[in-house]
């Protein structure tokens, strides 16, 4: 009991942390199959063993990508990140835009300024000013988030 207690907290722990393998049942590789020690579900133990088994044990790429249950492009990937970054480059990246990407500082100042020039307009009257005169279209809570950014 107290092993499947450990398996599910390791679990939670991996898909907070984004590493939790989607398909732990295309790894293949005898290692996984016999050794408790190695978890398929963990998506850095299995993309650091697949890139060893090339490296270390001279077994082909396609032969070690299909028994971890991925692609050859997967497989490159992972041996580059590894390389250039050390373990931490198998971990997965973060998805998406990382930060504010049409809100400019240009824009925030050009804001600031129309705000304090008339400070009875309003946010949907700011928002279309800031359309027609960067071409951008702007969310309002995107604004106010980085209005409450630039306050802290």
């Amino acid at each position: 009991m107290a092993k499947a207690a450990t398996t599910n907290g390791k679990r939670e722990a991996l898909a907070r942390d984004s590493a939790l393998n989607s398909h732990p049942e295309a790894v293949r590789d005898p290692l996984f199959a016999d050794n408790p020690f190695f978890d398929p579900a963990d998506l850095v133990q299995v993309r650091y063993e697949m890139v060893r088994r090339h490296e270390v044990d001279g077994q082909v790429i396609s032969a070690v990508a299909t028994n971890f249950g991925v692609s050859r492009p997967t497989f490159y990937k992972a041996q580059t990140a590894l390389a250039t970054a050390g373990l931490a480059g198998l971990l997965p990246a973060q998805r998406g835009p990382k930060a504010a990407h049409k809100l400019s500082a240009e824009i925030l100042t050009f804001d600031a300024d129309l705000r304090s020039k008339t400070p009875e307009i309003s946010m949907s009257q700011r928002l279309d000013a800031i359309e027609v005169q960067f071409g951008v279209r702007i969310h309002r809570r995107s604004l106010e988030r980085a209005l409450a950014r630039k306050k802290k």
